[in-house]
């Protein structure tokens, strides 16, 4: 009889650990939204690129400064939107993130990553560029890029907003957004964002705009899509 119940414990402790080990991990969550503004339509100054003629050749429109974009329905572009508190962390990606110079312009304006991920730029234009990443936390670096030279790669240890400019062509400017989170995403031209790959949970979320500054919101997220807005004042200027 003993070897009897022994024999049941033993299974009950079996199927116990197989239901733990089979079990469906948490359902992740989407944050989505979208990031406008309220106020005066900010004018941005155009860009004079007239002593270099090869990039004014690969614009269609005259290109204007990018500190301020705006869509249709007063939405904001280039918004940076991430988990700043609550998240767990994660390994930095292996795969490179890329800027690109074309036209005179850093394409894209603003790229996220994550601390620890590689990012590669490479000169697309007939031109030399000179990359100035004005690091504070991280290490300032200035390289000089020739046209047609290979990728220039760096890597950062700490979160940090960096500026970028060229000291080549002084109307070109960008920001490199170094995060400790792998959940954040970058407003489109219709001011939308999504994050995914949520695990339920409270979290701040936080939205910089490169004139604006910075806003925060409390969320808490579910097995589904939660809803989250960014609501901008703009200056004419």
């Amino acid at each position: 009889m003993r070897r009897i119940y022994l024999l049941i414990a033993v299974l009950a402790i079996a199927c116990l650990a197989g239901a733990v080990l089979f079990a469906h991990p948490a359902s992740t969550g989407t944050v989505t939204g979208k990031v406008t503004f309220t106020g005066t339509t900010p004018k941005m100054k155009p860009i004079d690129m007239s002593k270099e003629p090869s990039c004014v050749k690969l614009h269609s429109t005259p290109a204007t400064s990018e500190n301020v974009v705006t869509g249709p329905g007063n939405s904001l572009e280039w918004v940076v939107v991430y988990v700043s508190a609550g998240d767990q962390g994660s390994v930095p990606p292996t795969q490179k993130a890329k800027i690109d110079q074309k036209g005179c312009v850093y394409l894209p304006h603003v790229l996220a990553i994550q601390v620890g991920q590689t990012v590669e730029i490479t000169n697309d234009d007939s031109t030399s560029h000179n990359i100035h990443a004005m690091a504070k936390a991280n290490q300032e670096w200035n390289k000089s890029q020739t046209a047609g030279s290979t990728p220039i790669e760096s890597k950062y240890d700490k979160p940090e907003f960096i500026a970028l400019k060229c000291n080549v062509h002084p109307w070109m400017h960008g920001y490199l957004a170094v995060l400790n989170t792998s959940h954040f995403a970058v407003s489109g031209p219709d001011g939308s964002f999504a994050i995914k790959d949520l695990p339920p949970g409270k979290y701040t979320l936080t939205a910089w705009q490169e004139q604006y500054g910075t806003q925060t919101q409390e969320i808490t997220v579910g097995g589904g899509t939660t809803s989250v807005n960014f609501v901008y004042k703009a200056t004419p200027y």
